[in-house]
């Protein structure tokens, strides 16, 4: 990975044994990691979850505050959205769109649907500024219909409070970078989870989270689902 990218030492391809060597034991660990990703895919092909509960009255209430009209993508993506949450099939769908699209708006209103539910929703972003705005962003808004909001990130004051209040069941959103992937107990709380430029999360990040809360709601938006160095 990206943290221990210094200290990989390049291989001599004449010393055949040493790369051999090496070859093997890469290989070794991909297999065991497909393996286990086989089986959590198994797993959670075969879970069911509780639905989600809908007030159409409530829903409209919390829609009163957004200012602008639906675009039809917009629009569309919504209804299979809440489609996946009314439905006792765990969700697992990307939604991609640019920059202005209106993704924000969208994990908005499935964390209201899981809060109006009397679930818990995660949203995990890439870094400490996007994950602030979004905290700003999500608190202004459900502030008018009484859900706690909480922040988990280094710039945030009192993360470790506002974690423990997630895991304890008095909060109802958590916002966060990485760090929230190290509370394996917020993960498990968590029936929506929702992931902010999932482009810059690995892999493995992504797997744990399912790992942890396999009948979880899975969102994950993207603005680049295609990496720019391949267009």
């Amino acid at each position: 990975d990206s943290a221990s990218a210094g200290a990989v030492e390049l291989d001599c391809l004449n010393k055949t044994g040493s790369w051999t060597q090496r070859k093997n034991s890469a290989k070794k660990r991909a297999l065991l990691f497909v393996k286990d990703l086989y089986q959590s895919y198994k797993a959670r092909e075969q879970a069911l979850k509780t639905p989600f509960s809908f007030d159409n009255e409530l829903f409209a209430f919390f829609m009163s505050f957004f200012k602008y009209k639906d675009t039809k993508d917009q629009a569309v993506a919504w209804k299979e959205i809440l489609r996946d949450l009314l439905s006792d099939k765990p969700m697992y769908r990307l939604l991609c769109g640019d920059v202005g699209f209106g993704k924000t708006e969208l994990a908005l209103r499935a964390c209201f649907v899981a809060y109006y539910s009397k679930k818990q929703a995660v949203v995990l972003a890439p870094t400490t500024i996007l994950s602030q705005q979004l905290y700003f962003g999500f608190k202004k808004r459900f502030s008018e219909v009484g859900a706690t909001v909480v922040h988990l990130s280094r710039l945030a004051k009192n993360s470790k409070k506002h974690l423990s209040l997630f895991v304890d069941g008095k909060a109802d959103i958590l916002i966060g970078t990485h760090a929230i992937l190290k509370s394996n107990e917020a993960l498990k709380k968590a029936s929506l989870i929702i992931v902010d430029e999932e482009h810059r999360f690995g892999f493995k990040d992504k797997e744990l989270i399912l790992q942890f809360s396999p009948n979880c709601d899975y969102l994950s938006m993207s603005a680049t689902p295609i990496p720019r160095t391949l267009q």
